[in-house]
């Protein structure tokens, strides 16, 4: 009796922490078990490969130390704007400001602003960084940025609460998942890359170590999670190899703009054709989890209302819902891409030439390619995550991952 007791406990605790979105389902079937022992090793051979890629502290220093941000010895004080002077004949305009900080607390400075600066909607009252350059008549100012830190603390708050509220625990895990991410992508990806290892490959190793903490962080333990987690991992691996094929076809180089001709003055190193694949795949991350996290619900949600279907009928009804799902996110992928490269799109239709003409330059010829392979990949990962989840879904089991329990007393 206190077996069977403390089974029904055990059930409830694990439905209790499934429903908040900790669940630790039971993988029972046999193809769950193996699933979850490929996916471990999987993990280890992510973790081992961050290790081998890591980059050399030393390198990255000297690095940084070449490309100096700014002369020797600037430093950034801020300065309220307290007038707009008018533009003069060539269009320039400049700020009268008085430094609120540094050596020259409470004096006045008119700072030549920016062309795109000009534009905006700055007005009396707004706060300014000036860089502060010491020379021998004295020091110098310059523009540097506006302060808005206030706003963008205001706005991340917003998206906090609102997370929290909506998703609740959930949200809480999503937010932890976050974290993880950016800090994988900022003291691991970025800095392997500056360094010279291969993109494509730092890029894999580090989407795979945040994709594992990201879903079972977000959506638990469960057979769903380990589906979801496969066929995604799996649609990585395409985007990878298909953008890696892409670039080099189509002969991209990687490099536009000015961050281009920065990064190959200062680090020579890094492979600019790599940095296509490596951008492709970690664009794409957030929708292929969403996508490949949803088509695992599904199944899992089928196999549930019809314990009694195939594997094979199954199969069939979540890819009815797949193919709505792929053509609704194809679509924000696309406006996703034009939405980022608006500009270079502004400036091909002001040139009035021929797409077929056009589409052969760099900046064009990217984002096609960045469209087009993570929309295959994305595609791909629909059919691969489906056949998963319906193959290691339990015929007992419900979507939370654990069994409905026995008669018996027993439990499992």
């Amino acid at each position: 009796m206190s077996n069977h007791h403390g089974g029904r406990r055990r059930a409830a605790r694990t439905s209790r922490l499934s429903r908040a979105g900790l669940g630790i389902g039971r993988h029972e079937t046999a193809p769950a078990r193996a699933l979850l022992t490929v996916l471990a090793l999987l993990g280890v051979l992510a973790l081992v490969a961050v290790a081998l890629l890591w980059p050399d502290r030393s390198g990255l220093q000297a690095l940084q130390d070449k490309a100096a941000f700014a002369p020797n010895g600037t430093t950034y004080v801020h300065a309220r704007l307290t007038d707009r002077t008018r533009a003069d004949d060539s269009g320039n305009e400049a700020a009268v400001v008085v430094l609120t900080d540094g050596p020259d607390k409470g004096h006045e400075r008119t700072i030549q602003l920016p062309r795109p600066d000009q534009r905006s909607a700055l007005r009396a009252g707004d706060t300014l960084v000036l860089a502060r350059t010491p020379a021998a008549g004295g020091a110098t100012y310059g523009f540097f940025a506006v302060q808005r830190g206030t706003s963008l603390w205001l706005l991340t708050a917003l998206f906090v609460v609102v997370l929290v509220a909506v998703a609740r625990w959930r949200g809480v895990m999503a937010l932890v998942g976050l974290a993880v991410a950016g800090a994988v992508l900022w003291w691991f990806v970025i800095p392997a890359m500056l360094t010279g290892h291969h993109p494509g490959l730092v890029a894999l190793s580090g989407a795979s170590v945040i994709l594992f903490v990201v879903l079972y962080t977000t959506h638990g333990l469960r057979p769903t999670t380990s589906a979801a987690l496969a066929g995604t991992l799996g649609g990585v691996a395409i985007t990878v190899a298909l953008a890696t094929w892409a670039v080099h076809a189509s002969r991209l180089n990687g490099v536009t703009g000015d961050a281009g001709g920065a990064l190959m003055s200062y680090a020579p190193a890094v492979d600019f054709p790599g940095l296509l694949v490596a951008g492709v795949v970690i664009a794409g991350l957030g929708v292929l989890n969403d996508v490949t996290i949803t088509q695992a619900s599904a199944v899992y949600e089928l196999r549930a209302a019809s314990p009694d279907a195939s594997r094979l009928q199954v199969l069939r009804a979540a890819m009815r819902i797949g193919r709505d799902h792929i053509a609704s996110t194809v679509y924000t992928i696309v406006f996703a891409y034009a939405g980022t490269a608006l500009l270079t799109l502004l400036v091909i239709r002001l040139y009035a030439q021929p797409l077929s003409l056009l589409a052969g330059t760099e900046d064009l010829a990217e984002e096609v390619v960045r469209t087009l392979v993570s929309s295959i990949g994305l595609i791909a990962a629909v059919p691969l995550t489906t056949a998963i989840a319906a193959l290691v879904a339990d015929t007992a089991g419900d979507p939370h991952g654990h069994s409905h329990g026995h008669s018996n007393g027993h439990g499992h």
